[in-house]
């Protein structure tokens, strides 16, 4: 099945913008400049929405303005509303577990103490594809909520951006609905040693 919406997580406000926890947000922001969709507020969906074509698909965008921790508030009522199946559904957001400059292309699974996945996982299921955004791990539980809410370094910055890119280059085989080739394209990149 094709991608038809695609949905990036982070937290609204400019204090929140270039924080790692928004890595989702960056996603889909760029593909909004890309490929000139216009994003708007939409009440009805809690968020920023828009639609467009993206390599000959009709794609639908949307951005939570609920904070992290209420996505589903968000991400639930349009999936609901258009009908959307878990398997047209990707959701782009920051990953912990693995390192800045990283990315992979996951389908199911649980939320691995994401909290926005955790919010939207018992109202839709877990089957949905997601873009795993690389920001490596502080060390020490006690240290992640720090670390989401903070910049990334220059370099880990060059690294996170470098594997957004690498999953745009994947977009067409995603939006064509070949997930297994995506994943490979995706979760093969390394960057440049």
């Amino acid at each position: 099945m094709a991608i038809k919406l695609i949905v990036g997580l982070g937290n609204p406000g400019q204090q929140y913008m270039f924080t790692r926890h928004n890595a989702g947000f960056w996603f889909v922001h760029h593909l909004a400049q890309q490929f000139n969709i216009d994003l708007s507020p939409d009440k009805k969906f809690h968020g920023v929405t828009g639609r467009g074509q993206i390599h000959g698909h009709d794609v639908r965008l949307l951005m939570p303005l609920t904070f992290m921790n209420k996505s589903g508030e968000s991400v639930v009522p349009m999936v609901n509303f258009y009908g959307i199946d878990n398997d047209q559904l990707l959701i782009a957001h920051d990953e912990l577990d693995i390192p800045a400059g990283s990315i992979k292309l996951k389908t199911g699974g649980g939320h691995g103490g994401h909290n926005g996945l955790r919010d939207i996982t018992p109202h839709i299921g877990s089957d949905f594809h997601r873009l795993r955004v690389g920001i490596g791990h502080p060390g020490h539980k006690s240290k992640v909520s720090g670390h989401v809410l903070s910049k990334a370094s220059p370099d880990e910055q060059i690294g996170i951006d470098s594997a957004l890119t690498a999953a745009f280059e994947a977009l067409p085989l995603l939006l064509d609905g070949d997930i297994e080739r995506a994943r490979s394209q995706i979760n093969g990149f390394k960057l440049p040693e």
